[in-house]
């Protein structure tokens, strides 16, 4: 499907389908961007990300749904970001791969520096991105967990030249 018939599903859409396509081609050409879509329940946030994604063909996407019912999971939301590029954890220097594995549960110890869990986010996505442009979606985020939300936004701030894109 072109490009102008998917701006054409939604109506009344056009400027912001026109910058999420933008954030979109960025990624495909190697450049990094974030973009917090914001609005009232129910007016489209949601089939918005959905065409971003239908549009990401060739591009890894990660989709973080966030849940009032895991609100209060620790790193519930990282450990869905994490699952499709788990593969790149051992590429962490070790304090950021203990932390992670940590916070994902996949080893004891006491609560991980967020610090490092963010710094372990932001590395695991530059890595995946370096690999293949990224996209990642994170649906309904004011039902993610606190600490997950602290460590993709620190992750969003932080990305400066990898072929990666954040959409809130």
């Amino acid at each position: 499907m072109s490009r102008e018939a998917r701006h054409g599903a939604l109506i009344g859409r056009r400027d912001e389908q026109q910058l999420l396509a933008g954030i979109v081609d960025g990624a495909r050409d190697g450049r990094s961007g974030v973009l917090v879509l914001r609005g009232e329940a129910g007016i489209g946030k949601t089939a918005l990300l959905t065409e971003v994604l239908t549009a990401a063909d060739g591009l890894r996407t990660i989709h973080i749904h966030g849940a009032e019912s895991e609100m209060e999971l620790a790193y519930a939301g990282v450990q869905q970001l994490c699952g499709p590029i788990l593969s790149h954890i051992d590429r962490l220097p070790d304090p950021q791969k203990n932390a992670l594995r940590i916070a994902l549960g996949l080893r004891e110890g006491a609560a991980p520096d967020r610090l490092l869990v963010s710094l372990a986010v932001l590395t695991l996505l530059g890595d995946a991105g370096a690999e293949r442009a990224t996209i990642c979606i994170v649906d309904d985020a004011q039902w993610v967990d606190r600490a997950s939300l602290q460590a993709l936004t620190f992750a969003a701030r932080r990305l400066l030249a990898d072929p990666v894109a954040m959409i809130f």
